[in-house]
């Protein structure tokens, strides 16, 4: 997968909308996108419009990752 950021001593506090990243493969074509927010974080696989994806609250996702 690529993700691209060039964010280099930048500081972003997310409003209301987020920010979403582009993922494409190792040969360049889209797959989806990624938002998060303040809240919440969504997968949208493909070109589905926002608010269509998979959402998971970010207490969740941090939750998951930790194990518990």
């Amino acid at each position: 997968m690529k993700v691209k950021v060039d964010a280099s001593d930048v500081t972003i506090a997310l409003g209301n909308k987020g920010i979403t990243f582009d993922i494409a493969d190792e040969e360049g074509k889209h797959v989806g996108h990624l938002r998060i927010g303040q809240a919440t974080i969504e997968w949208r696989r493909g070109r589905t419009r926002a608010g269509n994806g998979t959402r998971v609250k970010l207490q969740k996702l941090i939750e998951l990752l930790e194990g518990q």
